[in-house]
């Protein structure tokens, strides 16, 4: 597929190759396409959530060994479009106070983020799967959805929410947790 321009965010994990991906397409005219190549397993979700949210086309991706190339076609020019935020947050002390009741907690990390410290009792479904995956959940429990900053799980919130669930957002995440962890053997 021939893009307009190439970004290179292969190294870094979430959220960086979303930040760079905002600030990149920002540059671009409206229709233009953007190549991201990354090495992040999770960002083939994340980019793809993001540009839904954001209003620009997410074209595919294709994957070359350890390599996913990412292409987006931009929307119209950002300065009409704001992101969409998920309106419903908890802070990480908040939600601390209410794992002694019976809560949902989803994890929409990958699973070898997840296995290396996660929520005890947290259900692990990684946002490229939540939606073939929504029916684990109890539509009639509140979803408290965390990640590592606070971004996957907010578009995990705002898809959740569409399906009549009640998300809230943890924020700012498990990079800043600093209750009980579980590590997977």
């Amino acid at each position: 597929m021939k893009a307009n321009e190439t970004l290179d965010a292969k190294g870094l994990a979430c959220p960086m190759p979303i930040v760079k991906t905002k600030k990149a397409i920002t540059g671009l005219e409206a229709g233009n396409v953007l190549e991201i190549l990354a090495t992040d397993q999770g960002s083939k979700a994340d980019i793809q959530a993001w540009a839904e949210n954001a209003g620009h086309q997410y074209l595919g991706t294709v994957e070359e060994g350890e390599v996913l190339k990412h292409y987006l076609r931009k929307g119209k020019d950002d300065e009409d479009q704001e992101e969409k935020k998920h309106d419903q947050t908890i802070s990480n002390e908040e939600l601390q106070n209410k794992l002694s009741e019976d809560v949902t907690v989803l994890d929409v990390r990958e699973p070898a983020e997840y296995a290396f410290g996660h929520i005890p009792g947290a259900i692990n479904i990684p946002l490229g799967e939540l939606d073939e995956r929504l029916s684990e959940l109890n539509q009639d429990q509140e979803v408290y959805v965390v990640c590592r900053t606070g971004s996957r799980s907010d578009l995990a919130s705002q898809k959740l929410a569409k399906q009549g669930h009640n998300a809230y957002n943890v924020i700012p995440g498990m990079k800043e947790w600093s209750g009980e962890t579980k590590q997977e053997q």
